[in-house]
């Protein structure tokens, strides 16, 4: 009964005036049990299916990692690159160095009597990065200052003014003023490239209006034929044949892509007197560490030899037997598979989070021996009551192993972080704790979490056999770097779910106006962190993460408040005008976080993130055209992505001939759409789709192996790590020529359980928003419900891209697939959330 609003729940209520929160109705299904109903034990059971059959699988899926780890073969890397003084410099390269990104020829290293050891870079496509206690030095790269000359090529340069953030030099009959990312001409910014795209017009007016310390760095290029934007035309030289670029806050002058032949010096009066700053040779005196093609090497003396100690990407070798030049020797070391972490911290908080979790199952357990707890002597002989007796000692116990499990993904993070990498089997267990900890927290267990859960643990499975089967250690770090992630995302996301379970934990902050402050918060957050992308990052992300992610996330949530509210405009228990009044004000920031959200995508090269948010709001209508029963919007939705569908079969149909008139064929993305529909033609640039789809045919219906990648588990599979960024957009490429189109099937299954999960939680919030009589209850299981339709569309645009790139079905758009690829951002920043979404709208109906 509900009067005036209030709930007369007869549960909240007791004598006395106070609200306690009484357990809810264990005790009378367990008095029914005695008088002849059916027992707990199988209600408990059936109740727990979706648990148990995740548990079964995630026990699997584990277990095949673990089979993978012990049926790995034995590799060796070069723990230490003892390098002997000698009369000739030793030249040293891939081979040498254990590098697998180095040139055949890498640099030169000779002692010198009094500057030590010296190296000079030989490579013109691969630097040498020196790094120091005071910053880092790019090999064939200088320093330009007041009074130096720049000759590039056949033009000279005299440097006037020169600072840390800006140069001024003559030379070409112009002068010139650059800033790190605006180049002027005669004291007036260039006008725009007349290839340049939108982005690129935006980025230099922005560049333009705004204070230096906003700008975004932009590059001065340096050849061609024609002065425009930040190009700086040299006639005779290929464009981009020499760079000025800002690197750590100065500005630095380097050959570019296209210089390799061409001369580019820097001296202090005649320049032709200095030699090429590519040919330059660097002490090793301070020098902590070298940095080639991704492998880092520590740098140390012993004697008079020099000792570098590479790590990150490092070169195996399934013996410790390599032939080496006189004067090179390596000391070896064994791929550490099972190496205990390096601080005993790690260990200390996985074990206390185990600990904590196996005690929780053990007071959960219904089979166990009575436990007499402190307080509860009279009441350990009745079952139910020592459960009830038992949840708060449960739920401190998860408490505890949510934060020990936040710690030990932090902690190993850092770890990697700094080189220091725990083990894969530590990996392993720590992500065995957190999906142990999603099924230990008390509720039913949703659908799709369950599904989301079986589909990480697959992800983890692909990475570790994608790290196992690598020729360098490096392809490890995608499997450590989701375990870690997945545990701390997994212990914080818990950790908040048990402190909101709460009755009245915090009425102020999940009140409506509570919640809009913290979209709001949510909001700004979003958009500083696409704006630090935009200013001091690239289309890879910036601070190793990608805001884009956060984003996405935002954008569902702001517009499933403002679609919650509409939906409310002419309920009984809200003011319609000032409903009204609200939503157009909340409406205008969502447009907004639109248009920079879609700025900061163009921004990429590349479609597929247009795409992407053209299948949400597409998605996101139709789920209002259904709840608002609108059913011309709906059939006009549904006709709109059926005329998508059929243009796409027509594409495919036609063939290039036929298409070559239209204008997408001559745009920026002409070659991904001739590679498309011909791939045979263009045998280079469509390199990676012709090695995915060899990749496809050879997996077959039942793998490569022909037992579904069971006899394969740990091995190498050279073929299909040749694809370009197979841990990301090319992934499910390489899973099916593992496990083949059979596995792929079940893979279908759960990704479509995990879409179906999340659509059938979000129809149950708004058949609930429909029944409530209270505006506030609705309009939160309304938000509820549009915010998982949102999230739900969001999966299903990454699915539906990364499956139509890897099977051919679209041009090649990069798009990771959810919990399959290595998107570290993808899973902690939005695939976790939506899922403790779900977990908390199922929970609120058990209220």
């Amino acid at each position: 009964m509900r009067d005036g609003g209030i709930s007369m729940d007869p549960r909240k209520q007791q004598p006395g005036g106070e609200a306690t929160a009484l357990p809810s109705m264990r005790p009378a299904r367990t008095r029914q049990s005695a008088l002849g109903k059916p027992s707990a034990l199988p209600q408990a059971a059936f109740r727990d299916g979706m648990r148990i059959a995740a548990g079964v699988l995630l026990a699997g899926l584990f277990g095949l990692q673990l089979l993978a780890l012990w049926r790995a073969p034995a590799m060796w890397q070069a723990a230490e690159i003892l390098v002997q003084p000698s009369a000739q410099p030793l030249v040293l390269g891939r081979h040498e160095l254990a590098a697998p990104h180095a040139e055949r020829r890498q640099f030169a290293l000779r002692k010198d009597g009094r500057q030590g050891w010296m190296l000079r870079n030989l490579s013109s496509s691969v630097p040498v990065t020196l790094i120091r206690h005071e910053g880092e030095l790019r090999s064939g790269s200088a320093l330009p200052g007041a009074g130096k000359q720049m000759r590039i090529g056949a033009a000279l340069f005299t440097i006037n003014h020169a600072t840390d953030e800006s140069l001024s030099f003559s030379g070409a009959g112009h002068h010139w003023h650059y800033d790190g990312a605006t180049l002027s001409r005669d004291g007036a910014a260039q006008p725009p490239c007349a290839d340049a795209g939108l982005a690129a017009r935006a980025q230099g007016w922005w560049n333009r209006l705004m204070p230096l310390s906003l700008s975004a760095a932009r590059p001065l290029s340096f050849g061609g034929n024609v002065h425009c934007g930040n190009r700086l035309g040299l006639s005779g030289e290929e464009a981009g044949a020499a760079l000025l670029y800002r690197d750590h806050g100065r500005l630095r002058l380097a050959a570019g892509a296209e210089g390799a032949h061409t001369a580019l010096q820097l001296a202090s009066g005649r320049a032709d007197s200095s030699s090429d700053i590519r040919q330059q040779e660097y002490a090793l005196d301070g020098v902590e560490a070298l940095a080639v093609g991704g492998t880092r090497f520590h740098v140390a003396a012993r004697g008079d030899s020099l000792v570098l100690q590479p790590g990150r990407k490092v070169a195996l070798h399934g013996a410790p037997e390599i032939q080496l030049p006189p004067g090179v020797e390596w000391q070896w070391r064994q791929r550490a598979l099972w190496a205990a972490p390096q601080s005993p911290a790690l260990w200390f908080g996985l074990a206390i989070a185990l600990s904590a979790l196996l005690l929780a199952k053990m007071l959960a357990s219904a089979t166990l021996p009575h436990l007499h707890l402190a307080c509860a002597r009279q009441t350990v002989a009745r079952p139910a009551l020592r459960a009830e007796t038992g949840q708060p000692w449960r739920t401190l116990l998860l408490a505890l192993a949510a934060a020990a499990l936040l710690a030990s993904g932090i902690a190993s993070i850092v770890a990697q972080r700094m080189g220091q990498a725990p083990g894969a089997a530590y990996a392993l267990l720590l992500a065995g704790g957190a999906c142990a900890l999603w099924l230990s927290m008390p509720g039913r267990l949703p659908l799709a979490v369950a599904a989301g859960l079986t589909l990480a643990a697959t992800g983890l499975l692909a990475r570790l056999e994608l790290g196992l089967a690598a020729g360098d250690s490096s392809w490890l770090r995608y499997y450590l770097k989701t375990a870690a992630l997945l545990a701390a995302g997994s212990g914080a996301i818990q950790l908040f779910r048990l402190w909101a379970g709460r009755r009245h934990a915090a009425p102020a902050l999940f009140s409506m106006r509570g919640i809009e402050c913290l979209l709001a918060l949510f909001a700004a957050l979003a958009l500083l962190a696409l704006a630090a992308q935009v200013l001091w990052g690239d289309e890879t992300g910036v601070f190793d993460m990608q805001p884009v992610e956060l984003a996405k996330l935002a954008l569902a949530a702001l517009s499933a408040h403002c679609l919650a509210l509409r939906m409310g405009w002419h309920s009984a228990a809200g003011d319609g005008a000032a409903l009204r009044l609200r939503w157009l004000q909340l409406i205008a920031p969502v447009l907004l976080f639109l248009a920079l959200l879609g700025l900061a995508l163009v921004q990429v090269d590349d479609y597929s993130p247009l795409i992407l948010l053209l299948i949400w709001s597409m998605g996101l209508a139709l789920t209002y055209a259904c709840a608002a029963r609108k059913r011309w919007l709906a059939a006009l939705l549904l006709c709109l992505a059926a005329t998508g569908v059929g243009g796409i079969v027509l594409l495919r149909q036609a063939g290039p001939e036929e298409l070559a008139h239209l204008p997408v064929l001559h745009a920026f993305y002409a070659d991904r759409f001739q590679v498309w529909l011909d791939p045979a033609r263009h045998p280079h640039t469509g390199q990676q789709m012709l090695l995915g789809a060899q990749a496809i045919a050879e997996g077959g219906w039942r793998g490569s192996d022909g037992w579904f990648g069971l006899s394969t588990l740990g091995k190498a599979a050279p073929g299909a790590l040749a694809i370009p960024a197979v841990q990301d957009d090319f992934a499910p490429s390489f899973f099916l020529n593992r496990h083949g189109l059979a596995s792929a099937l079940a893979l279908w299954l759960a990704q479509a359980a995990l879409v179906g999960g999340l659509l059938l939680t979000a129809w149950r919030c708004h058949a609930t928003g429909s029944a409530a009589r209270d505006f506030r209850h609705a309009w939160r299981a309304r938000f509820r419900s549009f915010a998982l339709c949102g999230g739900a569309a969001f999966v299903l645009g990454h699915l539906l891209l990364s499956w139509g790139t890897n099977l051919a079905i679209f041009p090649i758009m990069g798009q990771p697939m959810s919990f399959l690829s290595a998107g570290g951002s993808h899973l902690l920043f939005f695939l976790l959330p939506l899922l403790a979404l779900d977990a908390l709208s199922t929970a609120s109906f058990e209220e």
